[in-house]
Formats: C-alpha cells, structure tokens, sequence
C-alpha cells in the first residue's frame, strides 16, 4: 500500500471543503497551529481522550471474535501443556475463517456500512489486525518460503479498511497501545490508574505492564505538545519575548525528558526480559521474506508495509525529534562524523516508522517541521544553552534504551525460551532474533539514535 500524503489524507479524512478552509485559514493566520486539527489531544496528546467505541450490527462478528481469540489461542511455536491443551480450540477458531464449505466460513462484511465515524474505523482496524496476528502466530511452525494465507474473510475487510484511515493492513503501536484500552471509570478522565487494557496476546502480566509503560510514556509525552505549538505559534522569531519564552519553555523541556528516561528504565521493575522476549513479542511480528504473509482476495500486485508492532512507531518521540531537529537520516553535515557502524544503520527507519501512524499524527509531525527552532538557537547565542540541555537529556533517555534494548532483546536471543513453552523445543532457530519486532537490528539502530542525537548538540 503506497500512503499518500499525510496532509491530503487528513483532508479526504475530514471532508476535503472543510479541511480546505481550515488549513487555508491557519496557514493565512487565521487560526493559531493547533494539535486539535490533527488529532492530538492538549491533555492526552497523541491518545484519544475517549476509548473507541465497540462495533455493532453484524460487525459484532469481529469483535466477539477476538474475544473467542484472547481465549483459546497461544503461539504456534508454543509447546506447554497449556498451548498442547488449547490447540484443538485454537484450530477449530482458525477453521472458521478458512474452511472449504460456505456456510461454515466468516461472511466477507462489506466494510462501507462502517459508516463515516474515523473512530470507528479505527476501532475495525485494531480489531481486524488483532485477529490477523492471531490467527497467523497461532498456526503450527511452517517450514522457510511458505507463504502464509491470510483468509478473505478477514484479509479483504482489513486492506480495505487500512486504505480508508490510510494505514498498513497489520497490527501497530496505535493498535496495541494508543487503542487498546478502555475506562475504568467512564466518568474519570484517561490516565494510568483508570485504564484497562482489552488485548492481552499472551495474556501475561508483563505484556499489560509493557502497554502500561508505553502509556505512561504517551501521556507524559503529552506535555510537550503545549511546548511544540507555542513555539509554532510564535509571531516573531527575532522578537525578544519571543527568545524569552523558548528559552523558558527549552528549560521546561529537560524535566519532562528526564521523566520519559525514568519511565522506560521501570520496565525493570515489573516487564520480565524472558517473557517478553518469548511470549510477548512474537505475536507483533510483521510478514518476512522467508514466511510471506498473502492476503486472499487482495490483487497480488499490491504492495504494503508489514513490518510490525514497535515503539518506533510512536508520534510523540517523533514530535520531539523533530523539535530539536535530530538528524537520523544523515542528511546534514554535523560532527562527529557517522561511524561505520552508524552508517550500517537504516537511515531511512524514523521515516519508515511513520508509515504506521495515524495519517492525522504524521500531518501533525509534517507541519512541525515547517518551522525550524534549530536554526533559531545558531543565531541566538542565548538559546545555545539549554537547547543543548534538552538534547543531552534526549541523549541521556537513548543511552538508556540502549541499555533496555540489550536486556530486553539482544542479550534474549541467546536465551532458551521459558520450560512453560517447552523450552529449546519451542522456536525453530533462526538467524534474526535480536531484530525488533519491526524487522530491524535493535543494537545498530539504537546506536544510531544515540549518536545522532548526540550530533545535535551545538558547538561554541
């Protein structure tokens, strides 16, 4: 699937008379940059404020569906008493997609009676790529260069769903964090304590705890978006009040870094690195040139992004980024120069990651880089200072995920997985166990992150 422009997406999104004479009037000063417009919450920022709402009619189907999947499913590489116990469960769920005679198989529903709410379709969307993950990950091991069949009646729904809302047809960050949840207390706002988390693949304890993290990084990261847009709101970059309130608002900055940096070092305390590795992780997995994943149904001359679930694919990381103007794809001449190993990395990730947000949310980040603070603070001596306080803070939260990253994944896929899955029996070998769950080597590019974020820094 080729996305299209996330500014023009958000148009055919909106209504395109109605986002026409909105970004008219912002870009002729007419209204001030506002989160708003693209989604993003002032308080919870890039999370909804509200969870999205169940389906209903016949698309009910999915969603009681996924319930039966949370149910009687495990990993397909799972060989405990547990799995070995569920299989014929698991299989009789998967028969009910694929099965030969018609009126045994899923209806193909016809997504267009979704209506016209976006929350809705996001809601099929992380429903559907959910039961994709489900019943891909639960099948038996398949030997290398088999394809896997995703069957029509959930394959043609999701393609055609993902290209309404312009996202890939596979399970993402938005999915498994930013709308897997629902409130405790429907009267109390969004936070950590009034959340419950809906998909729990492995239904494990360090799973919830992962997309608690991950949530808590979100709504800390929320308070930067007041930061990003008063800087994109500012009349005059060279008036005086102006460099007062960056330089303010760079110092405000520097806390909130520091807390994201704390937030992902308490991954120790509750998130275990063996389960996570082994029974968590796995289910995010995207398609891979050895195991193909072929949607039924969907001409075979379309492309798409199946990379997967991951972090990287979060919005409010990328905001910051690009507020401080971090230069992962090497497109600029700083110092030190890139290491070899550096420039091994794919300098191309941060944009590929951005394929998998919200098309609302890489709008957003598309208008942020409109206006740049970096060159601001080269011609304002003043602002040197705590810019570059903001970027070693930055730098510091990546030498921390450097450190997780290596307990977490690297230092795992030496590990035999847990006896509860039958131990080294479990998972075939293969020679790309320390690759993120988006496909890519987790030492190299975390490396990469650190050391062009460590670039960003200005020099006296």
């Amino acid at each position: 699937m080729n996305v299209s422009s996330p500014v023009h997406m958000v148009g055919r999104l909106l209504g395109e008379t109605a986002y026409r004479s909105a970004r008219s009037n912002s870009l002729s000063g007419g209204h001030p940059f506002s989160g708003r417009f693209y989604d993003v919450d002032p308080v919870t920022g890039f999370i909804p404020s509200q969870p999205l709402p169940r389906l209903t009619g016949e698309f009910t189907l999915w969603e009681d569906a996924l319930e039966d999947a949370r149910r009687v499913l495990k990993l397909g590489e799972d060989k405990g008493e547990e799995a070995q116990a569920k299989r014929a469960a698991g299989e009789r769920w998967r028969q009910q997609l694929r099965a030969n005679s018609p009126s045994m198989q899923w209806p193909v529903l016809d997504v267009a009676r979704l209506g016209d709410k976006r929350t809705i379709w996001r809601r099929a969307h992380y429903i559907l790529a959910c039961l994709q993950h489900f019943y891909i990950h639960s099948l038996p091991p398949q030997p290398p260069k088999t394809s896997i069949i995703i069957p029509k009646p959930l394959a043609v729904p999701l393609v055609e769903v993902s290209k309404k809302i312009d996202l890939p047809p596979i399970l993402t960050f938005a999915d498994i964090v930013l709308w897997n949840w629902e409130l405790v207390n429907p009267n109390e706002p969004v936070s950590l304590d009034n959340v419950r988390f809906l998909t729990l693949f492995s239904g494990t304890e360090t799973e919830k705890n992962f997309y608690a993290l991950s949530l808590g990084a979100e709504l800390k990261g929320a308070e930067m978006v007041e930061i990003f847009e008063r800087f994109m709101n500012l009349p005059c970059l060279a008036d005086r009040s102006a460099i007062a309130t960056v330089a303010r608002d760079l110092e405000r900055l520097v806390p909130i870094i520091n807390e994201l940096s704390d937030i992902l070092q308490g991954a120790r305390s509750n998130i275990d690195p063996h389960i996570f590795y082994w029974v968590v992780r796995p289910w995010w997995n995207g398609s891979d040139a050895s195991r193909p994943w072929v949607f039924e149904g969907v001409s075979p001359y379309t492309s798409f992004d199946l990379g997967g679930a991951s972090a990287g694919q979060s919005s409010v990381m990328h905001a910051l980024d690009i507020f401080l103007d971090v230069d992962h794809g090497l497109k600029q001449t700083r110092q030190p120069s890139p290491s070899p190993e550096n420039r091994r990395a794919d300098t191309r990730f941060m944009e590929k990651m951005r394929r998998y947000m919200p098309a609302e949310h890489r709008a957003y980040l598309a208008q942020l880089q409109t206006q740049s603070l970096r060159e601001l603070v080269q011609r304002t001596p003043s602002l040197r200072a705590p810019y570059n306080a903001a970027v070693e803070a930055l730098k510091k939260f990546r030498d921390g995920h450097i450190r997780i990253g290596t307990l977490y994944i690297i230092s795992q896929a030496r590990s035999i997985p847990p006896a509860s899955m039958g131990g080294a029996e479990a998972f075939p070998q293969r020679e790309d166990r320390s690759k993120g769950t988006g496909g890519n080597p987790v030492g190299v590019l975390l490396k990469a992150g650190r050391d062009a974020t460590q670039r960003t820094l200005l020099k006296d």
